[in-house]
């Protein structure tokens, strides 16, 4: 399944509406605007994609500071301009700007979010989609929003390489060649049947529903593995295999089902990017800023919007700005 991202037909017409009204000429400054109320009254679609955009110009400024990156030479270009224009091609220029941005930003937000290893994947799955798979030996993997993996079977080994996102596994009994999940962090061996494997951008998380797994980190093939049983969990990173905790199976299989996130005393980062994987463009926040934010909750993947309205509810002190469906910036202001 091919990942895409495109601009919303009904923004880009709030757009050019926008920039219509600082025409320099006041008859069709009036004829703009007398036809962009008849135009957002026709439709409620159309009056939300218009206040969509006013927001997208309110937080130009700050936007790419708060992405933590450039928008590309064409965007700081325009940037630029901006902040050199007088009042009225001010206004324009920044019109113009929002205009491209929604016409670029999802291109270039897709690029982000998506790598290349992704892209090249065997399997992949687009944010906010579920997609369960039959392999060659009769094993079932179900991925999650934004997930891949790449399978690699023969005569002695089967393999699934987990390249990002999350998947739960339903292993096939077969004695003569064992079932191995692999990521950057480490290498899980299937002794039984059925566990979830995550891969978070610096660590590995496997959660065990059913029989037993025997854990190996990356760097340390030649040790005695980890072996992880039914209820346990265990986090894969940088130093090894840490220590076992305890899980609830029901709850995570059920989760599964039901499409929600279930977290128990988790970062509210990690949260957020669990939320990322299921809606096209980004969360962008500071994980510094964030810092000691903790989360327990059960949130709906099929509808981050909400899931997001949920987290600001129960945490008061955050600030969830929407620039567009593409783009999410989350902060804590400074009081």
């Amino acid at each position: 399944m091919a990942a895409t991202a495109s601009a919303d037909p009904l923004e880009v017409q709030a757009a050019q509406w926008i920039v219509q009204l600082t025409d320099d000429d006041d008859h069709a400054r009036a004829a703009a605007a007398a036809g962009f109320a008849a135009w957002k009254a026709a439709d409620p679609r159309h009056a939300a994609a218009a206040a969509g955009m006013e927001r997208l110009l309110a937080q130009l400024d700050g936007l790419r500071d708060q992405a933590g990156g450039s928008m590309g030479p064409a965007g700081a270009g325009l940037a630029a301009a901006v902040a050199r224009a007088p009042s009225r091609a001010r206004r324009r220029a920044l019109l113009v700007l929002g205009v491209t941005m929604v016409l670029a930003v999802p291109a270039w937000l897709a690029l982000q979010h998506y790598s290349p290893a992704y892209l090249l994947a065997d399997i992949r799955v687009a944010s906010g989609e579920w997609h369960s798979r039959t392999l060659a030996d009769g094993s079932r993997i179900t991925l999650n929003g934004g997930s891949a993996v790449n399978v690699r079977y023969d005569g002695a080994r089967r393999v699934v390489e987990l390249v990002q996102g999350e998947i739960l596994v339903d292993v096939a009994h077969d004695s003569r060649r064992p079932f191995d999940v692999e990521t950057a962090q480490g290498r899980m061996r299937a002794l039984g049947t059925r566990f979830v494997v995550t891969r978070d951008s610096d660590a590995t998380v496997l959660s065990m529903l059913e029989s037993r797994v025997a854990v190996r980190a990356a760097h340390q093939a030649q040790a005695a593995p980890t072996e992880v049983v039914a209820g346990e969990r265990v986090r894969i990173d940088a130093a090894g295999v840490g220590p076992i905790e305890q899980v609830d199976p029901a709850a995570i299989s059920d989760a599964w089902r039901l499409h929600q996130l279930v977290v128990d005393n988790q970062p509210l980062s990690n949260v957020l990017d669990q939320l990322g994987r299921q809606r096209p463009g980004r969360i962008v926040f500071s994980r510094a800023a964030l810092d000691g934010i903790r989360v327990s909750a059960v949130l709906p993947l099929d509808d981050t919007d909400r899931a997001l309205h949920l987290l600001l509810t129960n945490f008061p002190q955050l600030r969830i700005r929407t620039v567009s469906r593409y783009l999410v910036l989350v902060d804590v202001p400074k009081r």
